[in-house]
């Protein structure tokens, strides 16, 4: 079966290079006895690629079972996939093959894998091993030759680290992974689909196609689309229906959106597997620059202070002080700053008598002097480096702990050390 036969038979729209990737893996691998796992956001559409599998299989020929691990409950999981023996629970009246035994020869998709309970994954893993179940409340081993395809909407990797699934489970699942793009990143995609789903409800009510203006258009190729190829359908459904005239603007098309409509649409989308680590770093670098302008302030009236007094500590000053080490500055203001001032100390040689005697006459010229401003370094690179080596000091080298501090990824705080060589 050829690319484009695929999406004509299965009623795949879009050009999309990650949707021909997806599929051209799944051609590849049909032939083949190899487990696939799909994944992809919800309503992207992966329960189409088992069945493109299973078509382009030897075992096309034989039954194709398709089950929503989601739907079941937890409790008849077992029964479900592995069928029953007569009285081995409340209401079990009679004996029941389970979704292995019935696609013996065939192809078992599990749809919502990682929705399945920890005991269950247990048994799974033996069945994918060797072939072999038992019925609930049997203690009779039997075989079965099926093959599997499963998929999910979840990071199965974050799933594995809070203990919801099993990692030998995942590999062994794993040994083909596909990714369907979700369709905020099939843009050139979204009007093609759209025009598809018009048709067809136009052919199914009776009516005219609904059409979209050129405005109206962008609009949709702009938005997020949560809810992927599920909530689109369900949007041209909408106007389908809903609409008296068959060409929809933007204005009529935004209502029917739900950002949209509320103004929570965002300006700019973040960059695609950024995990929101750039927007984390620059606000990180903005409150440094801010919390170092407020230090850099408090420093010079401190100075100020110093000057005006002769060197003798007075409220003001303490509170100056306090302010100080309480920023965050500690160890720099007490190794730089405070020491390295004289009048601190009152402790005065010629030089540093004349160089107080000069600041104490340009102080007085200067009426405004509250108001002055210094030259200081506005690189941000300077300022990330400093403040990233200060979270480090603080929290004894443990990356994790400065990470959380910084706002950051413990993954994008390791990067940044390898970058400035810390």
């Amino acid at each position: 079966m050829q690319l484009q036969s695929a999406k004509q038979r299965y009623a795949i729209i879009g050009n999309n290079e990650g949707l021909n990737r997806a599929l051209e893996t799944c051609l590849r691998v049909a032939p083949t006895e190899l487990s696939v796992l799909i994944t992809g956001e919800s309503g992207v559409g992966k329960e189409s690629l088992p069945k493109i599998i299973h078509a382009g299989s030897a075992r096309k020929h034989n039954k194709y079972i398709a089950v929503n691990c989601g739907a079941i409950p937890a409790g008849t999981m077992d029964s479900e996939l592995f069928g029953h023996v007569k009285g081995s629970f409340t209401g079990a009246q009679s004996e029941r093959k389970g979704y292995f035994e019935e696609a013996d020869g065939g192809t078992l998709f599990l749809d919502e894998v990682a929705e399945m309970p920890m005991e269950t994954q247990v048994k799974l893993l033996r069945v994918l091993e060797s072939g072999e179940f038992i019925r609930v409340g049997s203690s009779k081993v039997q075989k079965t030759d099926v093959r599997i395809i499963a998929a999910t909407n979840v990071n199965v990797v974050q799933a594995i680290k809070k203990n919801k699934f099993r990692e030998d489970l995942f590999y062994r699942l794993n040994t083909v992974p596909v990714t369907l793009p979700p369709l905020r990143n099939r843009r050139e995609d979204i009007h093609l689909i759209f025009r598809k789903f018009a048709a067809d409800f136009a052919e199914k009510f009776k009516m005219p196609t609904v059409k979209l203006t050129d405005d109206a258009v962008e609009v949709l190729q702009n938005y997020g689309w949560p809810g992927n190829i599920r909530q689109l359908k369900n949007i041209t459904e909408q106007l389908s229906i809903l609409e008296h005239s068959r060409i929809v603007g933007k204005d009529t098309l935004l209502t029917y959106l739900p950002d949209y409509a509320t103004g929570g649409v965002p300006s700019k989308l973040e960059p695609e597997n950024s995990d929101a680590s750039w927007f984390k770093e620059r606000q990180m670098l903005y409150n440094f620059v801010f919390e170092l302008r407020n230090e850099v302030n408090n420093l010079k009236s401190l100075v100020r202070n110093f000057v005006k007094t002769g060197g003798e500590m007075n409220s003001e000053s303490t509170q100056l002080m306090k302010d100080l080490y309480e920023g965050g500055e500690k160890g720099q203001a007490q190794k730089e700053p405070y020491l390295s001032l004289p009048a601190a100390t009152g402790e005065y040689g010629d030089a540093e008598k004349s160089r107080h005697e000069a600041l104490k006459a340009e102080l007085a010229a200067e009426e405004d002097y509250t108001h002055e401003e210094i030259e200081e370094t506005l690189n941000l690179e300077h300022h990330e480096r400093k403040l990233i080596e200060k979270a480090l000091e603080k929290h004894n080298n443990k990356r994790k702990t400065a990470a959380r501090e910084l706002g950051v990824s413990e993954r994008t705080l390791y990067r940044k050390i390898k970058e400035y060589d810390l």
